[in-house]
């Protein structure tokens, strides 16, 4: 607003501007809105006869709602009859304030000479509402002997000339206050605000304030450089809220009475939610704008008032579902005792006052949820809803498998929320043998997306609520244990993985005997983390072990079996013993397909692994097309962000690079590193594998410059989550020293060669193809050195 010209000088520019347009903009309406907190009490401009009774009282600034109130008085002009405009809404959202501003900015603009009638439909008697501003405000005298319609009618065929406001706040009885409505001519104009569903033509619904709105509204109690200096907690009220104008003007109100912060606010709320003091209005105090009528729980009461018991109970039970849209579904899936049809009514009467928004999923606002959570102590059966509730979601956590494909991710995401609702706060209505699926479904939906840093925390809390309610020995703590050893080996975290898988395995071996399935779980993971910290003498028997355990308690046709096929044909793979490997490859191919499908990840890692074997045997136009069958089959199954995927990535770069096909490789390493970096963090071991590839695609090509700063970080990466002696660590060093031969760097390349060498004859044997590799590189190295003379 320009500070050269008076509000009298604005308001008359808008108003040669609408005459000459024949519009109102959102730009004028914010100008006018921003007016009326100026002026406070807007007739001073208006000529006396107008008559009117707006509710009067200290006046806020009106945000986020410019384009509303534009919309609002498009569907009040057009008609050829009486019109009706119905704003409808949830308790608190805004609906009288909305009509009351609405109401302000139209006698501002003389829209309606005839007059503004406001009426307070839950309060008294239309008619008598009627009656008597008719008689105060226009001065009519209708017959004292008439009956009180008779007398309405006589009002409304006199009324004052000009276009005419009316406005029915708060109905909850239409059909109660019809009768008295105006008759059927265009220059009345019927303006309803409710929290009912009414079947109107010009009806629309209010929905909460978006979250720069919400904002704005809380900056007007605080200020904005409060709200600026502490931007993250005022967000965060703001959603805490669910952006409803009523919490926000109470909140904001209370934080600028007491002087404190918006972290102490946001603490407070999150202490006491709607029964904090914040959220009731005060009701000694009359500074309040008057459209101000109830707190937040106050204003829920009447909605609540309107619904019958089937309804109220319908209300309890979704507060138990988590903050989210629930499938109906699962809401049907709970027994109630009641059928298919009268839930479906009893969601309708929801629907129709407005506290319960959809379609297939449900969506109860924050603070509505938080108001029915109030009310389940006046249920008797809220218990036993409780416990319905969790053995429909225990059903559910057993649908999600060990290694979820994307489809199957895209079935259980609308599942997801509610399933950690119930693990962190219903847990105690879990049986114990449901207990342990209620974390590792969650952890599994993650784990599965290679999502790791969100699926820990749901495998660390499994085994301390296990731990808790089973007690230190119990099955379901070793395979708590075992689970969250396999999280921490999938980030890389190899130390912290070790312990817990040790742990797993004692404890199993104690309560199971050693002759069981789980025992030799524990056997082959830790026989996998031993292979991956390069302690190839310690995995080899574990493996093996594992392996006769499995084919003689699950039979040859087992899953678990394929599975150890092909971690001991990793294993011989790295060692060089390449027939042994390529048979146990086929076997564990060939089970996978005949147990799960064509179409499954761990064909794809089969296929993955089998092609891995034959690129190091050059056998490159048998390892291409299992490669490309690999990553295509991955991308289709788990989607393009996933490590598997990575996985694929990598190696056909790999196939590539050994072919001198660098120009292909590239592409391929350089998505690789940014895949895993994204999803695996930069200290990883595969990130480092990626450095180390990349850099050696660039040795490869000359590019010597670009490949260095690359090895040095792969190299220094290794060394800080691997060991020093760890074989992946010797492979860095020789390349390291490869690079720096070629340069001609020959004293910084001897050192490195000589800890590579020393690494790979301790860990692998001194006949290891990588062994003999550096030796023959050394050797070479030294017959470049110039020779001491004797």
């Amino acid at each position: 607003m320009s500070k050269n010209h008076s509000p009298e000088e604005i308001l008359q520019s808008i108003l040669r501007n609408v005459q000459v347009g024949g519009n109102l903009t959102t730009g004028d309406i914010t100008q006018i809105l921003n007016l009326l907190v100026i002026i406070q009490q807007p007739d001073v401009f208006k000529p006396k006869e107008i008559p009117q009774n707006i509710p009067r009282g200290s006046i806020v600034k009106f945000v986020g709602r410019a384009e509303t109130l534009v919309s609002l008085h498009e569907r009040l002009q057009h008609s050829s009859q009486v019109v009706i405009a119905a704003i409808e809404g949830m308790g608190g959202v805004g609906k009288t304030e909305l009509a009351t501003q609405y109401a302000l900015i139209h006698l501002l603009l003389n829209t309606y000479p005839g007059g503004i009638c406001w009426l307070r439909a839950r309060d008294e008697d239309i008619g008598l509402q009627i009656l008597q501003f008719a008689i105060a405000k226009l001065g009519l005298k209708p017959p004292e002997d008439w009956d009180l319609p008779q007398q309405v009618d006589f009002c409304w065929s006199r009324w004052h000339d000009g276009n005419v406001l009316v406005v029915l706040d708060d109905v909850n009885d239409y059909p109660k206050v019809e009768q008295y409505l105006p008759p059927q001519s265009p220059r009345f104009k019927l303006l309803i605000t409710t929290r009912l569903q009414l079947d109107f033509s010009q009806s629309f619904t209010l929905d909460v304030l978006s979250e720069s709105a919400a904002l704005e509204l809380l900056q007007e109690w605080v200020g904005a450089e409060k709200v600026t200096r502490e931007l993250e907690d005022a967000k965060e009220i703001c959603q805490r809220l669910g952006c409803l104008p009523l919490a926000l003007n109470l909140v904001g109100r209370y934080v600028k009475k007491r002087k404190i912060s918006l972290a102490e606010m946001l603490r407070r709320l999150e202490e006491k939610k709607l029964t904090h003091e914040a959220l009731a209005r005060d009701e000694r105090d009359r500074t309040w704008t008057l459209n101000v009528k109830w707190g937040v729980a106050a204003a829920f009461e009447l909605s609540w008032e309107e619904l019958n018991d089937d309804a109220k109970e319908l209300g309890v039970l979704l507060s138990l579902f988590a903050l989210a849209p629930i499938p109906w579904k699962l809401v049907e899936s709970v027994e109630t005792g009641k059928d298919a049809e009268q839930l479906e009514d009893s969601r309708v009467e929801l629907e129709s006052l407005h506290l319960l928004q959809g379609e297939d999923s449900y969506q109860l606002h924050q603070l509505i949820r938080e108001f029915f959570q109030l009310k389940q102590a006046e249920f008797n059966q809220v218990e036993e809803l409780k416990r319905s509730l969790c053995r429909v979601i225990a059903a559910v956590a057993k649908e999600i498998p060990e290694a979820p494909t994307l489809q199957q991710i895209t079935y259980v995401t609308p599942a997801i929320p509610h399933l950690a609702e119930v693990a962190n706060n219903l847990i105690q209505y879990i049986s114990d043998k449901d207990l342990i699926g209620a974390f590792t479904s969650n952890a599994r939906f993650y784990d599965g997306q290679g999502l790791y840093d969100k699926a820990a925390p749901w495998y660390e809390q499994c085994l301390e609520v296990t731990k808790k309610r089973l007690g230190e020995e119990h099955p379901d703590v070793a395979a708590s244990l075992n689970n969250l050893a396999v999280l921490y080996y999938s980030q890389g975290k190899y130390s912290e993985a070790e312990p817990l898988y040790l742990q797993a395995l004692e404890l199993r071996r104690r309560l199971l005997g050693k002759e069981h399935p789980d025992v030799a779980e524990s056997l082959n993971n830790l026989a996998v983390l031993y292979y991956s910290q390069g302690k190839y003498s310690e995995a080899e028997p574990l493996f093996l072990q594992a392996l006769e355990l499995r084919r003689r308690l699950l039979g040859e046709q087992h899953q678990d079996v394929a599975e150890t096929f092909n971690n001991l044909a990793v294993f011989y793979r790295s060692q060089g013993r390449y027939s042994e490997a390529e048979s146990l490859y086929l076997q564990a191919l060939e089970l996978r397909r005949r147990l799960l499908g064509e179409e499954h990840p761990l064909v794809a890692l089969s296929l993955n692994n089998l092609a891995r074997l034959y690129n190091s045997q050059g056998r490159y136009s048998e390892a291409e097309p299992m490669y490309i069958q690999a990553l295509a089959l991955w991308r289709q199954l788990l989607g393009e962000e996933h490590p598997d995927v990575a996985t694929g990535l990598n190696n056909l770069a790999g196939l590539y690079r050994d072919q001198g096909r660098y120009r292909e490789a590239e592409p391929l390493y350089i998505e690789t590193l940014a895949l895993r970096r994204l999803l695996l963090g930069e200290e990883h071991p595969f990130v480092a594998a990626s450095l180390n590839n990349l850099a050696g695609l660039y040795y490869s090509q000359g590019r010597y410059s670009e490949a260095e700063p690359l090895y040095l970080q792969a190299l220094a990466l290794r060394r800080l989550l691997l060991r020093e002696e760890h074989p992946d660590v010797a492979e860095s060093l020789n390349n390291l020293a490869a690079l720096y031969r070629d340069q001609g760097r020959y004293s910084e390349a001897e050192p490195l060669y000589l800890q590579a060498l020393d690494i790979f004859e301790r860990q692998l044997g001194i006949n290891h193809p990588n062994a003999v590799t550096v030796r023959g590189s050394l050797a070479n190295l030294r017959d470049r050195l110039p020779q001491n003379p004797e």
